[in-house]
């Protein structure tokens, strides 16, 4: 039985250690979240492309980040669209080097072209990561919260 299985088993929104139950309509809420990231993904994507194409890379390998960057937030994510827990948990650990890279990229993007084609894959690369952050923020607020695990110190009865 896969994880996303084993944490669909059970009916409740509770977390624990590394494994969640999610009720059916948190998880299909979810999944819907993860559909549209992957849409906003799919944009990124696009960036990507057109970093990788253009001309200008050749006297401006720094553009290159952002293209890498993009790929492997893309890399990381696309392998758990069954699993939104774990596919938000990795959106969280890239987000900041995701927009990092675009803040970055809109620096450098300047030096390399004037053109619009480069002041708009500028502005589309930072709205790429605030767009996944509004999502993880959605997804975050219906995931349940982790609850702490129980513990009981020698000699003392256990907390009820």
């Amino acid at each position: 039985m896969s994880q996303a299985e084993n944490t669909d088993s059970t009916a409740a929104g509770e977390a624990s250690a590394g494994t969640v139950t999610l009720v059916p309509e948190i998880r299909q809420r979810l999944l819907e979240l993860v559909a549209r990231s992957q849409q906003v993904m799919a944009h990124g994507w696009m960036i990507r492309t057109f970093i990788k194409h253009c001309d200008e890379v050749e006297d401006f390998p720094e553009l290159n980040e952002m293209a890498r960057t993009i790929f492997d937030v893309f890399r990381a994510v696309e392998t758990q669209t069954d699993d939104p827990v774990n596919y938000f948990r990795t959106v969280r650990k890239k987000l900041a080097k995701l927009k990092s890279a675009a803040e970055q990229f809109q620096k450098d993007a300047w030096h390399a072209s004037t053109h619009t084609n480069f002041q708009q894959c500028a502005i589309a690369a930072k709205f790429l990561g605030q767009q996944l952050e509004e999502l993880l923020q959605q997804a975050e607020a219906v995931l349940p919260r982790p609850v702490p695990p129980k513990i009981t110190l020698p000699g003392r009865p256990p907390a009820s």
